[in-house]
């Protein structure tokens, strides 16, 4: 299966999607009033890879007419129930339905490392907005910040069946890293980038919880987890288990970082 299968399999389950929605998005959801914030006042929006619609919301209540974009059923089902309001669009985010300069405003709430072709997206993005139209998208940090999420994927690494591996794609935070987003964004059309981090936490009652998070509610962790025989996911999760005790101070609960990359820019 190629990376785009996975993303699809994954992502279309619903226990993955609702696991996603009311666990692992805990810190989602910090970065949404961020969204708000850098999209301004009332506007025509469009929620790409919009997932259960924490970002839609907050530009609803903001007072913007709002279109909300997936590619997963499953998670347009649950964004259904946040944002009856909100015009959903089954969609893939590399060919958009929509008209050109039809919007005022994009937000990719950590839906670029799960396309096949992120450059498409950005390049998709700037023909639906309307020029001097702003892009904003948000990203989890990898291990120039501490996180959690680096943690998690090294004890993969570690403890894992070395079989079990992701077919090739993105890397997973390749656009928080301006090096890369930068000239991406101008190759689409974009200028004057902005990057913030935001930072993002889990409070947790147990140290091994993270490796429960992403293997029940995420598609690339989820997908090596789930398929990790008993013993290595035990070993897994202790791993991730002395991480969070290492740098997290004593819990019970633990303040567990997750930190995420914010990037902003304008249609030229």
């Amino acid at each position: 299966m190629d990376f785009a299968g996975v993303e699809r399999q994954e992502w279309r389950k619903g226990a993955v999607a609702a696991h996603y929605a009311s666990h692992f998005a805990r810190a989602a959801e910090q970065c949404v009033p961020a969204f708000v914030e850098r999209v301004g006042g009332p506007c025509r929006a469009l929620d790409l890879c919009c997932g259960h619609a924490i970002v839609a919301r907050g530009l609803l209540d903001r007072g913007c007419q709002v279109t909300a974009a997936d590619f997963s059923p499953a998670m347009l089902d649950l964004a259904r129930e946040r944002v009856p309001e909100a015009n959903l669009v089954e969609a893939d985010a590399m060919e958009l339905p929509f008209a050109d300069e039809e919007f005022d405003a994009i937000t990719i709430g950590f839906g670029i490392p799960h396309v096949p072709d992120p450059v498409r997206v950005l390049r998709e993005c700037a023909r639906v907005l309307r020029p001097d139209g702003v892009l904003v998208y948000s990203v989890w940090h990898g291990p120039e910040r501490e996180s959690v999420l680096t943690a998690v994927f090294e004890a993969i690494m570690q403890f894992g069946d070395p079989g079990i591996a992701l077919p090739p794609g993105p890397g997973a935070h390749d656009y928080a890293q301006p090096e890369i987003a930068v000239p991406s964004l101008a190759a689409a059309g974009f200028a004057a980038p902005e990057f913030q981090t935001v930072p993002s936490i889990w409070t947790l009652d147990e140290p091994d919880a993270p490796a429960r998070l992403f293997e029940q509610g995420t598609a690339r962790g989820g997908y090596l987890l789930r398929q990790q025989s008993d013993r290595a996911r035990r070993a897994i999760r202790a791993a991730v288990a002395r991480w969070v005790a290492g740098h997290c101070g004593e819990g019970p609960p633990w303040r567990v970082p997750i930190p995420a990359a914010l990037v902003s820019a304008r249609r030229l």
